[in-house]
């Protein structure tokens, strides 16, 4: 990356449909280049709709979300990567070839793509070549999250992306949050474990109301 990220993140008075009932509603808040947003809550609240909704891949009941900075005129969608519950990952591929294809879908002129560097970062690079088929739950979730890396973007969405992951990669996650968040990156983060200081905001949508914001 050669430059820091400038992008900063807003919610204005957001609501979530789902299932005929409402997940949660007015939620607002805006996140600062650099910060970093723990999102907690009991299962059904809309933890992984929230980020889906940021993500534009489910619509708004009301509100909106905007960016600003110096890539404001590009899609939110555009600005984001996006690992959730599922890894995204095709069996008949090797690790390289689904790095790969991640890295063409998701590249835009103003990104670098570095797919030897993504493979390094989780200890990836000696099985780059074995089809993804024969990896453990592990080593799949290391593979999606090696395209936060392969395709550098200002705002990660995370949605419990520790699963499967053992003690040292853990570690090794919470340190490239944190890492981001000194780039000028954004995170926002759905997790039961813990990760250090690597979160600026706590969000708790248990206890979200009317035009409550993250604690700082």
């Amino acid at each position: 990356m050669s430059s820091p990220f400038t992008v900063t993140l807003e919610t204005r008075g957001i609501a979530c449909d789902r299932g005929g009932r409402r997940l949660f509603e007015d939620l607002s808040f805006a996140l600062a280049p650099g910060d970093a947003l723990l999102v907690q809550g009991p299962n059904g609240t809309g933890k992984t709709s929230l980020m889906r909704q940021i993500a534009g891949l489910l619509p708004l009941a009301a509100g909106e979300v905007s960016v600003s900075g110096a890539e404001a005129d590009t899609p939110v969608a555009e600005l984001c990567h996006y690992v959730g519950h599922l890894n995204g990952v095709k069996a008949s591929l090797s690790v390289r070839e689904n790095l790969t294809f991640w890295t063409d879908y998701l590249r835009t002129d103003a990104s670098g793509a570095d797919v030897d560097a993504a493979l390094g970062v989780f200890g990836l690079t000696p099985i780059a070549d074995i089809s993804a088929g024969y990896l453990s739950a592990g080593q799949k979730r290391k593979l999606a999250l090696a395209r936060l890396f392969a395709c550098p973007r200002p705002i990660w969405l995370l949605d419990e992306p520790s699963v499967s992951l053992d003690v040292a990669s853990v570690e090794r996650l919470r340190q490239a949050i944190e890492s981001h968040g000194k780039a000028g990156g954004i995170a926002i983060v759905s997790t039961h474990v813990p990760l250090g200081g690597a979160f600026t905001h706590m969000l708790d949508l248990h206890t979200v109301d009317a035009a409550e914001e993250p604690t700082p």
